[in-house]
């Protein structure tokens, strides 16, 4: 049989009609169909030639293919069925119609070209027999398998090859036997032509005779790997980009770096960082110089323990020239051992302990890859192999550059948010109380805990010293996080206590603290930074002498107080604006608060958490307040440990514990002084006199003194009615004298020949400090004297 030429157009009917249905080409096949030359039916309505003139052309209008038997009449007036199959051309919008010439009629099994097909077909196939017995194979099966069919004929896939993926197939092939339904089973394993395992898609399908009865099964194995590796690599890429940089911990992020890579593209990974510049400095753009000193962040093995380690995360170690780690930050690509020209080898021998790790794991190969991230260079990635047979390919190297480069990003995030987040930390730290002052009104304690993973707030308290024996205590809480944060909130602590030395009431105080609030978001508006400047804030004054306390708040949680009895509530305050609003009043709230009352100042991320509702969160607070009040320290401990997660608050929080203490009667001396300037000789005499009952004589002559300008001041420039008060505790001992006259007195100059002006610079040489302050009925002069080292 002569071969037939690739285009033979004889073999095939071919035929174009155009949209209207007229023939434009008919083929030489066609003549032999039909029996017409071109020249008899080109140019000429198509449908003459089907055998029934009523037949509608089947392919509608939108179809692009179609297929089917029509009735043709022959030239000589014979009629035919004939198969067509018909194609839309994209071009033209004609349509193509061809059937085939030859080809008909049962084909002859055991022709030389069936027999190559089963023989030399690139798909690997085995046939096996009803009792799954291998009953032939192909050559490109022969070769898969790498055993001759004439060795292997007869024997089960579990005889053959692996164990366990043979009798896995053999239960595939079992149930399509009985089910007649083939079946796509996907497995894993190394042929035995090949050292590298394979990812093989096998499809089984019954074998059956003409009457459906299954004889056997033949099965067509496809070598996916290269798509299964190409998944794999993509799924690990997707992987990474979801596991790496979940926080801003660096340390944490170089472990999901190793996580990540074994072990599917490792047995063991080690990541070595550069330690950062010394005061918060960025890295350098060029390479780093060998000897390399780097500080190992994190490793991941697939042992447990990672015994092939030879430094602990966190130790430092320095890696020479010839190691894998310096030749790549140097080189600044991935490299991998072993290479051409043995410089692992060298280094291993350099390294004693390392060699004998590297024998003992069998560790065959290592990748080194830079981690660099916005063009500098932040430590190296050691991925080693030991447990799997196959070294690193280039798709390997692309992959590992991937994932690696994706995590360096994240280091550098989290290496920047750690070195703002230290900055803003240590200048919250600097601005916040070093320790809380010791006073007569009452013991406090407090905590600050900056937030885990955000950046550091704007979370302060203070304990203010007031005149009179009164104590001042605020908590705030800046709007916002990181530096420019902490820089408000040293703004408005210093604010608060300029504010709280002219003695303002807790609601007067807060309003001019909105007013500089107000203020801050103009000027961070002018000059172009970002959202406006807020605030909150409680702030509260208690009077050990009358044993009340004055409370307002701006936006702020309100406190909880603790009282003797043990019973601790949630003070009702006014809640007022947030700082910053403008415009808006705030009121204050004054209560007793009988001796050694606590009290609980706070921000709200004490109690907000998204494991519970405030309600929870207040009744929390409250428990752990009743059952460790005995100690502030350990009640502040016990708060925390309460309310707090044990992985660190998510905002920042800021807690102030006091114990009020009320002074004794008797600690206290009033006087009502007649607006006659002879009788202050008879005041002098009672306060020595006071003094005595007191056993502070040795204070008396300075106390004399002092008492003597105030009043002598007060009846002088003040209004009646006048009042003197002494105070006195361990340390200090008080004088204040109050007239109905609104007017602060004020240091002035006296010259040489002035008859007065001296008194006040006087009291202010005599005395610890002094001052003013006003009050709804006019106005108080006082002075503190130190009773330290007093006789």
């Amino acid at each position: 049989m002569s071969p037939v030429h690739p285009l033979d157009e004889a073999a095939t009917a071919r035929a174009v009609i155009d949209g209207n249905g007229t023939l434009i080409r008919w083929s030489e096949g066609a003549r032999r169909l039909l029996g017409y030359a071109p020249e008899e039916v080109e140019a000429r309505p198509a449908k003459e030639l089907l055998a029934s003139p009523d037949t509608t052309a089947p392919p509608g209008p939108t179809r692009k293919h179609w297929h089917g038997v029509l009735a043709l009449r022959h030239r000589d007036g014979r009629v035919l069925s004939v198969w067509l199959l018909a194609h839309r051309l994209e071009q033209s919008g004609d349509w193509l119609v061809v059937t085939p010439l030859e080809g008909h009629g049962p084909r002859a099994l055991d022709t030389p070209l069936v027999r190559a097909v089963l023989a030399q077909s690139p798909c690997a196939m085995a046939v096996y027999d009803e009792r799954l017995r291998l009953y032939g194979v192909n050559d490109a099966m022969s070769e898969v398998i790498g055993l001759p069919e004439d060795r292997i004929r007869g024997l089960r896939a579990s005889e053959i090859g692996d164990p366990r993926t043979g009798e896995q197939l053999e239960r595939e092939m079992a149930d399509v036997l009985v089910s007649g339904r083939g079946r796509d089973v996907e497995t894993y394993g190394r042929g035995g032509g090949d050292d590298r395992a394979h990812h093989w898609l096998a499809r089984i399908a019954p074998l059956t005779d003409s009457d459906g009865r299954a004889h056997g099964v033949c099965v067509a194995a496809h070598d996916l790997t290269e798509q299964y590796r190409a998944r794999e690599r993509l799924q690990l890429v997707n992987e990474a980009s979801v596991r790496i940089g979940s926080t801003l911990d660096v340390t944490r992020t170089a472990e999901e770096l190793a996580d990540v890579c074994v072990p599917a593209l490792a047995d063991f990974v080690s990541v070595d960082l550069l330690d950062p510049p010394e005061n918060g400095g960025e890295y350098g753009v060029e390479p780093p110089a060998a000897p390399v000193t780097l500080r190992r962040a994190a490793h991941r093995s697939v042992n447990p323990g990672s015994p092939e380690a030879v430094v602990e995360p966190g130790d430092v170690d320095v890696y020479p020239a010839s190691s894998p780690q310096a030749d790549s930050l140097i080189a600044g690509r991935p490299l991998v051992a072993p290479n051409a020209d043995g410089t692992l080898e060298e280094w291993l021998n350099w390294d004693e302990v390392r060699g004998k790790r590297v024998r003992e794991y069998g560790i065959h190969a290592t990748m080194s890859v830079p981690i660099r991230a916005r063009g500098r260079t932040l430590g190296v990635a050691v991925l080693s192999r030991f447990r799997r047979a196959e070294a690193f390919t280039s798709d390997d190297v692309l992959l590992a550059e991937e994932v690696t480069a994706r995590a360096a990003v994240c280091i550098d995030n989290a290496r920047r948010f750690s070195r703002e987040r230290q900055t803003a930390l240590a200048l919250q730290r600097s601005l916040l109380p070093q320790s809380l002052p010791r006073t007569a009104a009452l013991e406090a304690a407090s905590r600050y805990l900056p937030a885990a993973r955000a950046g550091v707030g704007g979370d302060w308290f203070d304990v203010i010293p007031l005149s009179g024996m009164r104590v001042a205590m605020v908590v705030g809480d800046v709007i916002g996080n990181g530096i420019q944060a902490s820089a408000t909130m040293g703004r408005l602590r210093t604010a608060v206590r300029t504010l709280a030395d002219i003695d303002l009431a807790p609601d007067e105080l807060l309003t001019h603290l909105d007013d500089l609030v107000v203020r801050l978001s103009a000027e961070a508006g002018s000059e172009g930074t970002t959202g406006e400047v807020g605030a909150t804030c409680v702030y509260a004054v208690y009077d050990p002498v009358s044993r009340r306390c004055t409370l307002a708040r701006a936006g702020h949680p309100p406190p909880v107080v603790l009282l003797p009895d043990g019973v601790s509530r949630e003070i009702d305050v006014p809640p007022g604006p947030a700082l910053g609003l403008g415009g808006l009043p705030f009121e204050s709230v004054e209560l007793d608060l009988p001796e050694g009352t606590v009290l609980a100042l706070y921000t709200d991320g004490l109690l907000e958490s998204r494991e519970r509702d405030l309600d929870t969160g207040h009744r929390l607070l409250c428990r752990a307040l009743e059952e460790s009040s005995q100690s502030l320290e350990g009640a502040a401990h016990a708060i925390l440990k309460a309310l707090l997660p044990a992985g660190g608050a998510p905002d920042d929080v800021a807690l102030l514990l006091a114990r009020t203490h009320g002074l004794a009667a008797s600690d206290v001396a009033t006087w009502d002084i007649p607006a006659d300037p002879a009788l202050v000789a008879p005041i002098r005499k009672q306060v020595a006199d006071q003094l005595e009952v007191w056993e502070l004589t040795g204070a008396t002559f300075t106390a004399e003194l002092v008492v003597s300008e105030l009043v002598t001041n007060a009846i002088r420039y003040g209004e009646s009615p006048i009042r003197l008060r002494l105070i006195h505790d361990d340390e200090t001992l008080i004088c204040e004298v109050s007239d109905s006259s609104h007017t602060a007195p004020h240091l002035r100059r006296a010259k040489t020949f002035d008859e007065g002006g001296r008194g006040l610079l006087l009291v202010a040489q005599l005395t610890q400090r002094w001052g003013s302050r006003h009050t709804p009925d006019g106005k108080t002069i006082w002075a503190e004297l130190s009773l330290v080292g007093e006789e």
